[in-house]
């Protein structure tokens, strides 16, 4: 049996991709310069995208959000840690508590992400990120 070949309009992608490079310049981060620049577009993209998993533009945060986590673990590295291992330390490094991050996840939520029963979605690990003023990257498993 063999397998279906999907069929692909290359004209209209290359001129929708044509738009969009001009805007977002979205590619692998090479220097710091990309990867200052590329956090800036992830965190607009989270502005956008505020607590929607279903939004439109999702899948291009978890694009962004991959190319930002895979610059960080070559060139920014530090001990791995299991996402809600390093949002634990965060919460006692600041000395909060559950409800102190109430507006970022709700409770029941927070309550299993710590105790590893429930992982961290990416739009939360980019609320989290800018909640601490860090990476969104360290929420998000390696």
């Amino acid at each position: 049996m063999r397998a279906t070949q999907t069929q692909f309009d290359i004209r209209a992608i290359q001129s929708s991709w044509q738009a969009f490079d001009e805007m977002a310049h979205l590619r692998p981060i090479k220097n710091e310069k990309e990867y200052d620049r590329m956090v800036a577009l992830m965190n607009s993209l989270l502005d956008a995208i505020g607590d929607d998993e279903d939004h439109p533009l999702d899948s291009l945060l978890n694009l962004v959000g991959d190319l930002v986590s895979k610059y960080e673990q070559e060139h920014h590295v530090i001990e791995a840690a299991a996402p809600n291992d390093a949002l634990r330390f965060l919460m006692e490094a600041r000395g909060l508590k559950q409800e102190d991050l109430s507006a970022v996840v709700p409770q029941s939520n927070l309550s299993a992400i710590l105790a590893g029963k429930r992982k961290i979605s990416a739009t939360l690990a980019g609320k989290l990120g800018k909640f601490f003023g860090i990476s969104p990257a360290v929420f998000v498993p390696s």
